[in-house]
C-alpha cells in the first residue's frame, strides 16, 4: 500500500516511487549480541587441588615413614618401648614428629568416640566441598584471590578426608615453638593450604574490585564523561 506524498511512511508501506520506510528509526531497537557467559575453568579447579592434595599425602607418607615412633626390638627379648624419633629444623622452634590427630583442628572432639567422631567430619568434609564447588561456579573473572583460595582449602580438605577415612585419623607432623612454654598444635601441608586458602578467600570479601562494583563500573565511566 502506498502513502500519500509528503506523509512519512509507517513500517512496510511504500512512496509512489516504490522505495520502503527508513530503516534508520529501527537502528535503535536491534539488540547487540550478547556477551558469552563466564565459565571458570573447572581443569584449574582440579589441577591446583590435585597438587595440593599430592603435596599434602607425599608428605605424609614421609612423616609416617620417617618418623612415626617404631617398637625397639631385641634377638632375645620382646619389643621393647617404642623409639620417639624427631628431626629438629630450627633449634628451639621448628620440629618435625609424628602426631595423630582423632579430631578436629586443635583436636576439637578428640576425646569423642570413633562411632561418633568418624561420621561427623566425614559429613563436614563432605559439606565443605560441595560448598566449595558450587561456589566456584559462580565465579567472575575479576575474583583472582578466591580461584586460587578455593581449590587450595579443597585439595586440603581432600587430603586430611583420605586421612580420616583410610586411619581414622589426621597425620601431623609440623611442630612450631613460639615460645619457651606455648607449642602451636602440630600441623601438616593439608593444614597450611586450608589456611593460606581461607586467606585468599578473605581477602576477596573485602576487595573492592568484587563483581557487583566491576559490573556498575562501565556507568560510572559514562556518567563522568
Amino acid at each position: 500500500m502506498n502513502a500519500p506524498a509528503g506523509e512519512p511512511l509507517a513500517a512496510g508501506e511504500r512512496d509512489h516511487d516504490g522505495r520502503g520506510a527508513s530503516q534508520e528509526g529501527d537502528a535503535d531497537d536491534v539488540v547487540a549480541p550478547a556477551k558469552p557467559v563466564y565459565r571458570p575453568s573447572y581443569v584449574f579447579l582440579l589441577a591446583v587441588s590435585a597438587v595440593t592434595l599430592a603435596a599434602d599425602l607425599g608428605t605424609k607418607w614421609w612423616a609416617k615413614d620417617r618418623l612415626e615412633p617404631q617398637a625397639l626390638t631385641d634377638l632375645a627379648t620382646a619389643p621393647r618401648p617404642l623409639a620417639f624419633r624427631k628431626i629438629e629444623v630450627i633449634k628451639d622452634h621448628l620440629n618435625l614428629i609424628f602426631a595423630k590427630n582423632h579430631g578436629g583442628a586443635w583436636g576439637i572432639l578428640g576425646d569423642e568416640s570413633e562411632a561418633i567422631r568418624r561420621p561427623f567430619f566425614l559429613l563436614v568434609s563432605l559439606a565443605a566441598i560441595a560448598f566449595i564447588v558450587s561456589l566456584y561456579r559462580k565465579l567472575h573473572p575479576s575474583q583472582v584471590a578466591l580461584r586460587w583460595g578455593l581449590p587450595l582449602v579443597l585439595g586440603g580438605a581432600l587430603g586430611n578426608l583420605v586421612d580420616r577415612i583410610r586411619y581414622g585419623y589426621v597425620i601431623d607432623f609440623i611442630q612450631v615453638r613460639i615460645t619457651s612454654t606455648f607449642v602451636w598444635p602440630t600441623f601438616n601441608v593439608a593444614d597450611i593450604a586450608i589456611v593460606v586458602g581461607v586467606g585468599l578467600m578473605a581477602i576477596d570479601m573485602f576487595s573492592p574490585h568484587r563483581p557487583e562494583l566491576a559490573r556498575k563500573a562501565p556507568g560510572a565511566k559514562a556518567s563522568a564523561g
